[in-house]
């Protein structure tokens, strides 16, 4: 809930994502690496924010974490409020479902399905009743330009299709925050305008993203930019892209 400040004043939003402090620690037997190293992030309502980092940064940690696909070693991450930090793995598999709505590289949809029936899917999982599903995946499908793809399955799509029917997936359950990681890895130049264009549009309609990536203009697209190295956060403006151009 937005709450109405006194007139002149910028409204306070709710915090989606707030991490203090975290860890994450990785044994092998006597062996420990730290991929995460004390970071605090806070996120609010509505944002749009892109974490940019090389590879072993510490952003794919980062991002299992943020997604609830793993927990700190130490330190605190609520999601909309609630503590995710030491849950079950059954108890995170029910966050993910009800909070996080997830867009990967490899869009993660079924061949055998037609698109409406993968966005469909959450949807079965939530426990929501059969006769509003396939409804509800049609509205999705259309929100992201494709009401006249519904009945194709991924492999009559392109690979910019193939990506907004996963964005149409991660929207159908009206989560807190869109998680995106590596979105345009797989697609042309003008698909991935595509989806970074639909990205912005849902980022215009009130929606929370966090895209991870390790492209300089994917992440310009963001509204902020935090960077990550050595698995600490070195920024948390615009002036990141500016250090790694």
């Amino acid at each position: 809930m937005t709450v109405t400040p006194p007139q002149g004043t910028p409204p306070v939003r709710d915090t989606v994502i707030e991490l203090e402090r975290v860890t994450k620690v990785y044994r092998t037997g006597t062996i420990s690496v730290a991929a995460l190293r004390g970071v605090s992030l806070s996120i609010d309502q509505g944002e749009y924010v892109a974490i940019i980092g090389p590879s072993g940064s510490g952003k794919s940690t980062l991002m299992h974490i943020l997604g609830c696909l793993d927990v700190p070693s130490s330190g605190q991450y609520h999601l909309a409020g609630e503590d995710v930090s030491h849950m079950s793995e059954t108890a995170l598999a029910e966050v993910r479902n009800r909070r996080i709505g997830f867009v990967f590289q490899q869009f993660n949809l079924l061949p055998s399905m037609t698109a409406w029936q993968n966005v469909e899917l959450p949807m079965v999982y939530a426990g929501v009743p059969r006769s509003s599903r396939k409804e509800r995946a049609m509205e999705a499908l259309s929100r992201v330009g494709l009401a006249g793809r519904v009945d194709h399955r991924p492999g009559e799509l392109s690979g910019g299709q193939q990506q907004r029917v996963a964005v149409a997936r991660a929207l159908v359950t009206e989560p807190a925050l869109i998680l995106a990681d590596e979105p345009t890895g797989n697609l042309d130049s003008k698909s991935a305008a595509d989806v970074l264009r639909l990205m912005g549009e849902l980022h215009d309609a009130g929606r929370t993203l966090v895209l991870i990536t390790h492209d300089v203009e994917v992440a310009a697209a963001a509204g902020r930019v935090v960077g990550i190295r050595d698995g600490l956060l070195t920024d948390n403006d615009q002036r990141y892209l500016e250090s790694v151009r």
